[in-house]
This record gives C-alpha cells, structure tokens and sequence, in this order.
C-alpha cells in the first residue's frame, strides 16, 4: 500500500491506497515544530485504528508547501515506517508541458492536480479549481501544457482576516446560506463569505477562458476541502476532492526509476 501526504498551510491531508484506489482519508493539523515522534506515531496510530497494519505501507508520497513541516515529516517516514519518502516538486517527470518562466515557483500541489486532470480527463482544457488555505486556479491546455493560474485568499482566511481585524464580528460557520441577503450578523457574513466567493470564481473562470482558450469552453474542474460547498453552483463539471493525491500516486509511478 502507498501513503500519499498533500501538506497544506492548515492541515495535512492523507490517503492510504490499496491498487489505485484510496481506501483510507484522515488529516492532521500541518503546525510548524511538530516532532517526527508526534507524526510517525500519529500516523501509525490512526492507520491501526482503521484496520489497516502500518507495516503493510510499502512506499509514502509527500507533495508539501510547507518547507518547515518537510523535514520532520521525512524523518518521522523513515524513523516509523522504514521509507525514505517520494517528494513532489517542480524538477520530477510529470507528464506535463510547462509554459511557466520559473518552473520550480509552481506549488507542488498545483502540479499534482495539473497531472491528475491531465490523466482523468485527457485532451481537454481544463480548469483546476483548489479550495484550500488558499483558492487557486491552473490553467491547463488539452495538449496537456501547463499555462500558469491565478491564485487568492481562501474561505477560512477570509473569515479569520474579519475575526482578527474587526473588534464587534465573530467568527462564523463555513456554509452555504439559503440567500444572499443577510438578516444577522452571522448569516451576513457567512452571505458576503459564499456569494463573495462564488462571484470571484466565475469571474476569474470566464476571464483565464478567455485569454487562454478565446471562446471555447474549458472543462472546469473543483477540488479541495470545500469544493462541495460549491456542487450545486454550476461552477464544475467534476468535482474531485482527492485529485492532488491521486496526482502524487501517479508522479511515484512516472518516476519510478
């Protein structure tokens, strides 16, 4: 079995998968100056109490955009499982054409998306849209090259910058309100937040189509831990949260050597 680690700003997220698929999801506060101890055993403990025998995990991917996280996470890779882990970044093979001026300024998790789609849904252009810490946009052609993409503040950093910087707002539920006009405090933020949000992507979606593929209709893609707030805004054709994971499973396999 394989153990994929997409190391975000706020959470490390897992998948354990078993012949392609993934058949264990579980995440982790991604906090700096946690020990490789901390890690290993966390990962070895929640591996067990979901059936699944840590020596059995024969090879461990990490795609990260935390440096500081990195190394403890590799040290505790191979303290507790004995593996000295793949690492995802902008120097391996990926399948991809990269029309970018600094190849290696690319996230390691924007990559991996990027060769997920291109392998999900070949000769299209694509949209990846990636709802995390931050909310990003990749842009890539049906020839499979990579284009570059817009990047802006996330949901969660949204509604911490009003927590932190006003002295009256709270801080509120992530969700979906039933409409856009606010009758308290908590479900205007929450409106501002969503429809704030929803605006912002169809705007950048229309204008990337434009300047990268003129009037043809790119297929659009959302992932990430909130992109099923979205499902039923008519942004995506496809909405596949574990894209980046099984990004990384496939950069494993096409560098294997």
């Amino acid at each position: 079995m394989r153990l994929m680690l997409d190391v975000g700003n706020t959470q490390i997220y897992a998948g354990l998968m078993q012949d392609g698929e993934i058949v264990l999801r579980f995440r982790k506060a991604s906090k700096t100056g946690a020990s490789s101890d901390e890690i290993g055993v966390f990962f070895r403990q929640v591996l067990r109490e979901n059936g699944h025998d840590p020596a059995a995990v024969s090879e461990i991917g990490i795609c990260s955009v935390v440096p500081d996280a990195t190394h403890s996470l590799r040290n505790a890779c191979i303290k507790y499982f004995s593996i000295t882990p793949f690492h995802l970044n902008g120097t391996i093979k990926t399948g991809l054409s990269i029309d970018y001026p600094n190849p290696s300024e690319i996230g390691a998790d924007r990559i991996a998306n990027a060769m997920a789609a291109a392998h999900f849904h070949p000769k299209k252009d694509t949209i990846i849209i990636d709802l995390g810490t931050a909310t990003t946009f990749c842009v890539l052609s049906q020839e499979a090259q990579y284009r570059g993409g817009a990047i802006m503040a996330g949901l969660r950093l949204n509604i911490e910058a009003l927590e932190s910087k006003t002295s009256k707002l709270p801080s509120v539920e992530i969700v979906k309100p039933q409409t856009a006009l606010g009758r308290t405090t908590t479900h205007g933020l929450q409106a501002g937040l969503y429809y704030g949000h929803l605006g912002a992507m169809r705007e950048l979606i229309m204008t990337l189509s434009l300047e990268s593929f003129g009037h043809d209709q790119p297929f659009v893609i959302g992932t990430g831990g909130f992109s099923s707030l979205f499902e039923q805004a008519g942004l995506f054709h496809a909405i596949k949260p574990d894209l980046v994971l099984y990004g990384i499973d496939l950069a494993m396999d096409l560098n294997r050597a």
